[in-house]
């Protein structure tokens, strides 16, 4: 993955206050966005389970899982390790059967290189990975856009499906009512090619109401 350096990333977020100057005080009041600027700590394969076992999840409550996960796979999650467990030990450390067959589906697909996943960073094209992705069983747009956006570094990610983002954008521009999904992929679009970055705002927005300091 290429790292957008700290000075790259300031220009970034100034012409995002540019394109949408709603967004100048919440920037000049909060950290500068970290999205690719380090490389990540988990193997792609590991961030996409991370990914799956959080789909409609409270954070600490996948935090839980995947910690199980991880001691069940004694400290390293692999797609070899991962398609030999059975799915009752899965569902005991609390995957459901749906996550289950995603994450085995996931593994088979990795083994069998259908999704080259270590190296799927070498794909330029943010669409060839989200259609690659999604074409297996339980992988859906929220799940690829976490990934394109934490783990592979990737800009313009419009993730309008996840609720903090939307409250974000209402906290941003004083909205009374909640800015549904389809509207906001049209209001989204004078933000490329820097979506995530404007997404990630979104999230500090929420952070800020909440009193957190990241």
């Amino acid at each position: 993955m290429a790292l957008h350096s700290t000075q790259k990333m300031r220009r970034i977020v100034a012409e995002v206050g540019e394109l949408d100057k709603k967004f100048i005080p919440l920037i000049a009041r909060r950290p500068l966005c970290t999205i690719g600027r380090s490389q990540p700590t988990a193997t792609n394969f590991e961030s996409l389970i991370s990914a799956v076992i959080s789909q409609q999840l409270a954070t600490k409550a996948a935090e839980t899982i995947h910690g199980r996960l991880l001691k069940l796979c004694n400290g390293k999650i692999t797609a070899r390790k991962l398609i030999k467990l059975d799915d009752g030990a899965l569902r005991e450390i609390g995957v459901s059967g749906a996550k289950a067959r995603t994450i085995k589906g996931l593994a088979a697909a990795v083994l069998d290189k259908t999704i080259p996943i270590e190296n799927i960073d070498e794909i330029h094209q943010d669409q060839e990975i989200y259609n690659a992705l999604t074409s297996l069983w339980g992988i859906g747009r929220w799940t690829v856009e976490m990934f394109m956006m934490f783990q592979l570094g990737r800009l313009n990610i419009w993730p309008t499906g996840d609720l903090a983002v939307r409250r974000g954008w209402d906290l941003i521009h004083k909205n009374a009512e909640e800015t549904n999904p389809k509207i906001l992929d049209i209001k989204g679009e004078k933000l490329q090619p820097y979506r995530s970055v404007a997404a990630w705002y979104c999230y500090q927005a929420v952070h800020e109401s909440r009193g957190l300091e990241y």
